[in-house]
């Protein structure tokens, strides 16, 4: 795109991710507790455009948000607060109007980490924007390493989707390059690992009863939290080195392991409270049943919700289809299913249709 210092636009698709060693507990602007491993997703993303232009007050945060095609104040709200909060990262852009409108693949707010494609997204077309208006010329490392980072000050989680494959977030010495500032593409991984699956059971649509912020900050006073930094530093080297070696079974483990610490440190924060549904039980019991009958290398991991993602390799794609259409599907809110796999991060759109 040519550069165009007075109006223009720029879309982003950029996908959510689904961590593996569970980043929960912050400190400072947004800076992680612990270090976390996610898998960078295909088919559960955002879609968001701005369209800029120069404005004669250049003292302030100007925007109009839309959400599925609908005017957000909610969201265009966050959006303010966050560009006001953080104005020093974005000093050319207060000389302009941002339109922007966004929509999802995917329920928002159910535990599919929507925060963490909308804010990546906003962050590439933020950062976009800057290179189209000034003489900003980052390119490669330099400029994902900017868009993670806005990301990250956005939401913590959302730094991780900007990479494709895998990314690690916080600071593990056994991870070069690794920084609590932004997150890095993991690299030497399996490739077992590049096309798993991620089959995303919705257990319901329902927006969370409490936020993944909220969350986050109960783990302050959470007398386990301690031990749960670093029981994830360790979880995160192990699982590092299994990446790289293939031991499909010992990330499996982690997975599974990571997603039921998270929903117990849920239940024992101050206040409580549970997120998983009867039926999210009954599937995690399925999933471990047959495994065990048939073997299958078919695991389970959450987010902050409901919902379950079925993890496995694309060897057995067939055998896990079939388990999941006959013994899943008909515990899913309307039998929804998102069929999801490890994808190649965010692309820039060409046809502006939102």
């Amino acid at each position: 795109m040519e550069k165009n210092r007075h109006a223009g636009q720029i879309g982003w698709r950029s996908p959510s991710n689904i961590a593996i060693v569970k980043y929960w507990g912050k400190y400072g602007n947004q800076l992680p507790r612990n270090p976390s491993i996610s898998f960078t997703l295909s088919q559960a993303f955002t879609e968001t455009i701005i369209r800029y232009r120069t404005k004669e007050d250049t003292s302030g945060i100007s925007l109009d948000f839309s959400f599925e095609g609908q005017p957000n104040d909610g969201f265009k709200n966050r959006i303010a607060q966050f560009l006001e909060k953080n104005k020093e990262e974005f000093g050319a852009l207060q000389q302009f109007h941002l339109d922007i409108e966004s929509k999802n693949s995917f329920p928002h707010s159910s535990g599919i980490a929507s925060s963490a494609s909308s804010m990546s997204a906003l962050a590439l077309g933020l950062c976009s924007v800057e290179n189209s208006i000034a003489d900003n010329t980052l390119s490669g490392t330099e400029l994902l390493k900017r868009v993670s980072h806005i990301s990250r000050l956005a939401s913590g989680s959302a730094c991780r989707s900007v990479y494709p494959h895998l990314a690690a977030w916080g600071q593990l010495d056994d991870i070069p390059g690794s920084s609590q500032d932004y997150a890095v593409e993991l690299d030497g991984i399996h490739p077992v690992f590049h096309d798993f699956h991620d089959d995303i059971l919705i257990v319901s649509k329902e927006e969370k009863s409490v936020s993944s912020s909220a969350g986050h900050r109960l783990m302050d006073g959470n007398v386990y939290a301690a031990s749960r930094y670093q029981q994830a530093k360790d979880r995160t080297a192990i699982l590092y080195a299994a990446l790289k070696s293939g031991d499909v079974e010992a990330v499996g483990k982690i997975a599974e392991d990571e997603a039921l610490t998270l929903h117990a440190l849920m239940m024992c924060s101050e206040p409580s409270f549970v997120l998983m549904k009867p039926n999210s039980l009954e599937m995690i019991s399925r999933i471990k049943d047959i495994r065990q009958r048939k073997k299958l290398p078919i695991y389970f991991t959450l987010d902050a919700g409901p919902n379950i993602h079925v993890l496995y390799p694309d060897a057995i794609a067939s055998q896990a289809k079939e388990f999941i259409d006959s013994e899943l599907i008909q515990l899913c809110e309307e039998g929804r299913v998102i069929r999801d796999r490890v994808g190649h991060g965010p692309e820039q759109i060409q046809n502006f249709s939102l």
